[in-house]
């Protein structure tokens, strides 16, 4: 099935996918005298698609946090106490029952935990409705061969950390092969929804496989949790769902996992605040559909770090981790935040180190807000289908490629992006330049269906491969796009396969000459692409004035360059323009570019007139003439 798709792309939010609030803001607005620009106007283009093997739908993350999870109070009187003292448990109230060292609570009720139990567990098993409520108030629970808390059937549970209270949490390496009903596999677990609150602190210790893991809903709203788990730190099978507290987690697995892929509705994490600090050797956190993050603090190593690159060979041989059937082997994945289906990040703070793909998702992506910060040892930001960029400022120090998708709308917000390969790049093959059969490689099959839309926003590129690399087309709308780009001719700062339409904006790109490019005929706005007999240093300022000696730009790349191009609103047609290379000049570059300076002239180098939409200037000896059109790779 061809399904046309109408693209309403506006410098705030206007999503190309849905957004959890469903919203849309278009806005519009003017060319600054400088050329750049902050905010763009409206463009509606038409795409056709093939939509017949889509095989994931996207539906909005749909949770709200009830009285329960938020209430960390309780009612003394009518409380039951548990009074614990190495191997002996003593018990004031009613509604359990103590045998040896376990206790099994029967009934609904709030249950309060003292002292220390060396070997045994907290069995919650309710038939009747209503929530069981754990207060624990300076607790130590170990068990040798088992989960210390299991909750079996409730309702609903609810872990309160009573205020200033320590609490410890601690399982066995192994479990016992007993008749039990199902294995657990975490020092909490919990087949029903559980919520973790309250203003104390947990330590939980996952010996055997997870740290805390329920079957349904795991909700935190509070609370210093620190949890160290063989395998994965905390795992909710439907939802994880927290919005405050802190959480420190060190994971020889994932950090954070939801996992139920049959319902599309389900399978999600959900973080509305809180301090979480992760190290996980796999995903930092994962989920098999949605990610949303709407507030928060969030840090992640995973894989080790940026530094056991998954472009490598030895990539997935980090760490210490144990190989016995309790622990997940499989090292296809260490991501930083990784969704089956989408990831949208609307405000907080993101900042993630990982081995593979440091946000990853198998099919969209929205950035609305935030500081994200990333280092990479593959892509930085990568969705399958579609990236939405309406806001935030995003950073990535260190990437194979820089943020990579088929189809990438940036419409506002602050983008700093260094990359070993290709800076932004929307594919639908796989890269020629990439290392064949890596592990963690994206698999692309070819497609020409591969867009770039610039609507707005600041976007500096440090690429060593191609700074924009579209297998498509690119639309430029507005926004302020600075390339400092490859210095081996194999490669180029402008790299497209289709067109690359102008018609608002500023974009100055700075490369080597083999392979260069510049905007299409289709442009509305004028351009300049200038190539150089040679190579000029890094930081030789490259400037171009009117005849009245009126700046219009002054760039210094921060590398080896031979060709610049240059499209800018200050670029009028008959009017003559002057280039010179060198010199020097007092002021402050960010990413290259001068905004307010003042020019010393260096050698003059050319003089032209523009005629045309797209202006050649110089030649280069080693190849193809800059500007030309190339042979693509398949």
């Amino acid at each position: 099935m061809i399904k046309k798709i109408c693209l309403l792309i506006a410098l705030v939010s206007v999503l190309m996918l849905p957004a959890c609030s469903g919203d849309t803001v278009n806005s519009s607005s003017d060319i600054s005298d400088s050329g750049l620009v902050s905010n763009s106007g409206t463009v509606s283009l038409s795409i056709e698609e093939d939509m017949s093997d889509t095989p994931v739908r996207y539906v909005p993350i749909a949770f709200e946090y009830d009285d329960e999870d938020l209430d960390v109070s309780w009612e003394e009187a009518g409380s039951t106490y548990f009074y614990f003292d190495g191997d002996s448990i003593k018990m004031d109230g009613s509604g359990a029952i103590i045998d040896d060292c376990q206790v099994t609570i029967t009934s609904a009720g709030t249950y309060i935990l003292k002292g220390t139990l060396e070997d045994g567990n907290i069995l919650v098993n309710v038939r009747e409705s209503g929530t069981v409520k754990i207060v624990l108030d300076g607790v130590n629970i170990a068990c040798s061969d088992g989960a210390p808390i299991n909750i079996l059937n409730t309702d609903k549970a609810v872990i309160i950390l009573a205020e200033k209270s320590q609490n410890y949490i601690s399982d066995g390496e192994e479990r016992s092969t007993g008749d039990s009903e199902e294995e657990t596999t975490a020092a909490i677990y919990s087949k029903c929804d559980i919520t973790i609150n309250g203003e104390g602190s947990l330590t939980v210790d996952g010996n055997y496989k997870n740290g805390i893991q329920s079957k349904d809903d795991l909700i935190i709203t509070g609370g210093d949790i620190t949890v160290n788990a063989i395998n994965d730190g905390l795992k909710g099978k439907d939802c994880i769902a927290i919005k405050d507290g802190n959480i420190t987690i060190v994971a020889g697995g994932d950090g954070m996992q939801s996992t139920n892929n049959t319902d599309e509705e389900k399978g999600f994490i959900v973080i509305n605040g809180c301090n979480i600090d992760i190290t996980a050797e796999t995903d930092g956190i994962q989920a098999e559909t949605n990610i949303l993050v709407t507030d928060g603090v969030i840090n992640i190593l995973s894989g080790g770090g940026s530094k056991n690159s998954s472009t490598g060979d030895n990539w997935g041989f980090w760490g210490d981790r144990r190989t016995e059937d309790n622990v997940t082997t499989d090292t296809g994945s260490a991501k930083g935040l990784k969704a089956g289906i989408d990831i949208t990040i609307e405000d907080g703070i993101i900042d993630i180190d990982s081995s593979d793909d440091s946000i990853h998702s198998n099919s969209s992506l929205t950035i609305g807000g935030g500081e994200i910060i990333v280092s990479s040892g593959d892509d930085g930001i990568h969705a399958d289908s579609r990236i939405e960029i309406a806001g935030g400022d995003i950073t990535i120090s260190k990437s194979y490629e820089g943020i990579e998708s088929m189809v990438i709308t940036i419409n506002d917000g602050t983008v700093h992006l260094v990359s070993s390969d290709d800076g932004i790049n929307a594919s639908g093959g796989v890269d020629g330049s990439s290392i064949n059969g890596r592990p963690g490689q994206n698999t692309f099959d070819f497609s020409s269906e591969c867009y770039l839309y610039l609507n707005g926003g600041y976007i500096a590129v440090n690429s060593g491969g191609d700074g924009l690399d579209i297998n498509g087309s690119v639309y430029m709308n507005g926004g302020t796009v600075i390339v400092n780009g490859p210095v081996n001719d194999m490669n180029g700062a402008l790299d497209y396969l289709g067109e690359f339409k102008v018609t608002g904006g500023f974009l100055v790109a700075a490369g080597s000459a083999g392979m260069a490019q510049a905007p299409s005929t289709s442009s509305t706005q004028y351009s300049i692409i200038c190539n150089f007999a040679s190579s000029l240093n890094a930081d030789t300022l490259f400037h171009i004035e009117t005849e009245d000696e009126d700046d219009i730009l002054t760039f210094a790349p921060v590398k080896t360059y031979q060709s610049v191009v240059f499209c800018s609103p200050e670029l009028k047609k008959n009017e003559t323009y002057v280039i010179y290379a060198g010199g020097s000049v007092s002021g402050t570059a960010e990413d290259g570019l001068y905004m307010t300076s003042e020019y010393t002239t260096g050698e003059e180098v050319y003089s032209v007139t523009i005629s045309s939409i797209v202006t050649s200037i110089g030649s280069y000896s080693g190849g193809m003439p800059g500007g030309g059109f190339r042979d693509r790779r398949p």
